[in-house]
């Protein structure tokens, strides 16, 4: 069938691509006004610990400096910075400045000054005394540990996910189907195996940064480098108490995201400082504080149980994961379940019962956030790897094995919220890579001589954007006065083409 797209699947130069390679103006520092205070964060060198006392007099009477914030100037009521659709699964356990200080890096003071230079020297000044605390730094001691991460009283949960701070959890849940394990007593080979995957951090090539200034209307304007400008506009009118009509959030062309900017990582401190001083404000981010004070992959621990016949048919999986959030919940109830509502189904063609539980804890490590595969990739590698193992132990190939249990286009998914596979062709997927690949012979260990070998491994994964039944999107097109049409949209363009993209798909169906 020839394709009968006029505009779709043709190349069509993305829209911001001359500016890009002209070097004009696109980002947040090309496009704001240097004239503005430069705001900066004083971090803490303690995972755990109070702050007893803190004397900001010497750094305030810096010439240059504007105001500096501690824990006593801001909001108290717990907010979170996870960029989701309201009510957020994760929990509000967050202050802008808080009396505790819950991993190396986190917030102690805000410091704004007429430059960078001032400021510099303001935050050396500031002395701060601490009770320092025992952490909690290991996420299999963590539940239920004496030493709690967030023992605040108003810290809130606002959805059902099994959260309970003075345990350690961020979330906690199960779900089955099928009496597991009476199935795994029918099963000729069953065997349990433990995976661990660290916590990643994501370098992209624009740090955090954020600038702010009071509009003509009143409201605060924040134009910001982010992947979700709806969201962080209800985020920092939590944080600062006041109402999202008083908010609006732009967002230039960003550079790289990863899905660290699915979380307000500098937003509400440049927003704080303008909101106060109604002056405008910026705060850029150094590559060192992207490391330590923005949101890494949650480190976490997956135990695959599986049982199979000795034909490789799969008939029970259960998956255990132990995610680390770390100081904060963001992303934390969510990322955990797609480790397994995400690799569980690959394998529906033949399960009986399977069985998805987790604890997602709290810890006085850097708080965890979104990052590419959001929980996917984790639950993925430990699964893939198990049934690679189990392959192995069967003597079968594990190409085979895998288009033996795929799940195929029409069946239902239970351990994906009973959604129905209907736009899926992985089985024909397979088969076309193992044919480019040359499986058969590729596959097979060759001796390259001085101690190396070399083979080839395979694996499935399913993966999207969005979580099924909590994400929405929209899209809006207006025809204007002169026979144009506006095309709204929400999405964030990372790179990723959505302007040029959407705006294709819009052209084709209004055939302009």
């Amino acid at each position: 069938m020839k394709n009968s797209f006029q505009l779709v699947n043709k190349p069509i130069r993305k829209k911001d691509a001359m500016n890009l390679l002209l070097g004009k103006p696109a980002y947040v520092e090309d496009i704001t006004p240097a004239d503005c205070l430069i705001v900066k964060v004083l971090r803490s060198p303690h995972a755990h610990a109070l702050i007893k006392e803190i004397d900001i007099s010497a750094a305030l009477a810096l010439p240059g400096i504007e105001v500096i914030y501690t824990y006593k100037d801001v909001p108290q009521e717990r907010f979170t910075m996870a960029g989701q659709t309201y009510p957020e699964p994760s929990p509000y356990d967050r202050l802008i400045l808080d009396q505790r200080v819950r991993f190396v890096g986190d917030a102690v003071a805000i410091v704004a000054g007429e430059n960078e230079k001032v400021v510099d020297v303001a935050m050396k000044l500031i002395k701060v005394e601490y009770e320092v605390l025992k952490p909690v730094l290991d996420l299999n001691q963590a539940k239920d540990n004496e030493i709690i991460v967030h023992p605040e009283e108003n810290w809130k949960s606002l959805c059902s996910v099994g959260a309970d701070n003075q345990r350690n959890l961020c979330a906690s849940g199960s779900c089955q189907e099928g009496d597991i394990e009476n199935i795994f007593l029918q099963c000729d080979e069953v065997f349990q195996r433990t995976y661990h995957t660290k916590a990643n951090q994501q370098a992209m090539m624009e740090t955090f940064r954020t600038y702010c200034q009071i509009d003509l209307y009143g409201r605060l304007h924040v134009i910001s480098s982010t992947q979700i400008v709806f969201h962080v506009r209800r985020i920092l009118a939590n944080a600062l108490g006041i109402p999202k009509s008083k908010i609006r959030v732009e967002k230039p062309r960003i550079g790289g995201g990863f899905g660290a900017k699915q979380t307000v990582v500098a937003e509400v401190y440049s927003a704080f400082v303008t909101w106060m001083t109604k002056k405008p404000s910026r705060i850029i981010y150094s590559r060192t504080e992207s490391q330590i004070a923005a949101t890494p992959r949650h480190e976490m621990e997956i135990t695959v149980k599986i049982g199979a016949m000795k034909d490789g048919t799969i008939k029970a999986l259960d998956v255990y994961t132990l995610s680390n959030t770390g100081a904060f919940g963001e992303h934390g109830p969510t990322t955990v379940g797609l480790s397994g509502h995400k690799s569980i189904p690959l394998y529906s063609n033949n399960l009986e019962a399977f069985k998805f539980s987790y604890d997602v804890v709290y810890t006085n490590c850097q708080a965890a956030g979104a990052y590419r595969g959001y929980g996917a990739t984790q639950g993925t590698f430990a699964v893939e790897s198990a049934v690679n193992e189990l392959a192995s132990r069967l003597g079968i190939d594990p190409v085979e094995i895998r288009e033996k249990n795929m799940v195929r286009q029409g069946q239902k998914m239970s351990a994906y919220y009973n959604e129905v596979a209907t736009s899926c062709t992985l089985d024909k997927c397979m088969s076309h890579a193992k044919k480019l690949f040359d499986w058969q012979n590729k596959a097979k260990v060759r001796d390259l001589g001085n101690g190396k070998v070399r083979s080839a491994g395979v694996a499935m994964a399913m993966q999207g954007s969005g979580i099924s039944g909590v994400d929405v999107g929209s899209a809006t097109i207006k025809l204007d006065d002169e026979g144009y049409y506006t095309l709204l949209i929400g999405a964030a363009d990372m790179g990723t083409g959505c302007d040029t993209i959407l705006a294709q798909m819009a052209a084709e169906c209004l055939d302009c």
